[in-house]
């Protein structure tokens, strides 16, 4: 908005302002076509002066970016930044360009394998079974932010739960018995007969 548009939109609104302070039950028509032409008016200067439409985040980074309705501003970008920093506090190592201390091994080492996940699954009552009603988290509080927006939405559900999920590594399948094999030969008797 420029100085002449605002200026003229001042204008324009301190004269509404002054027609609202004279408005009583004994108005003449004449007077209300002059308010209504007054605030066609202002309502046109207001048009021109707002360049773009109204933001769809109350994130001042991303006003017009994609919305996510369970972050706090509704930025999707902001919230994927916010939960990558979250996701390398839990997981990460400090510095991940620092070179792994160890011989290497054809099998890789423990460190390689995927490391345990555990998981807050929001879910709903929907009258006769509990469903998912969002994504995964993998925080504890976040899920309950979520769940917390959830009830104070439009159309809550009757009920909602948390539930959580934890996987470990599981074994499949054995091949073989595996025996406990004691370490001194004959049962501890050493030496002969």
């Amino acid at each position: 908005m420029n100085h002449a548009q605002l200026t003229a939109l001042g204008r324009a609104l301190r004269l509404l302002g002054e027609h609202g302070e004279a408005l009583a039950a004994d108005t003449p028509d004449g007077r209300l076509q002059e308010i209504r032409t007054d605030l066609r008016r202002a309502l046109d200067l207001l048009e021109e002066s707002v360049g773009t439409n109204a933001p769809a985040t109350r994130c001042a980074e991303h006003p017009h970016g994609p919305v996510d309705e369970s972050a706090p501003d509704l930025c999707l970008l902001c919230e994927t930044r916010r939960r990558a920093a979250r996701r390398s506090e839990y997981g990460g190592r400090a510095n991940p360009a620092e070179p792994v201390a160890g011989a290497p091994s054809r099998y890789g080492v423990r460190a390689d394998r995927p490391q345990p996940q555990q998981r807050w699954l929001p879910e709903l009552w929907n009258g006769q079974e509990w469903q998912l009603c969002g994504t995964p988290r993998r925080d504890r509080r976040e899920a309950e932010a979520y769940l917390a927006a959830q009830r104070r939405g439009a159309r809550p559900a009757m009920a909602y739960r948390l539930v959580h999920e934890f996987t470990d590594y599981e074994v499949l399948r054995v091949w073989g018995t595996p025996v406990r094999v004691d370490i001194e030969p004959l049962n501890g008797n050493i030496g002969g007969i």
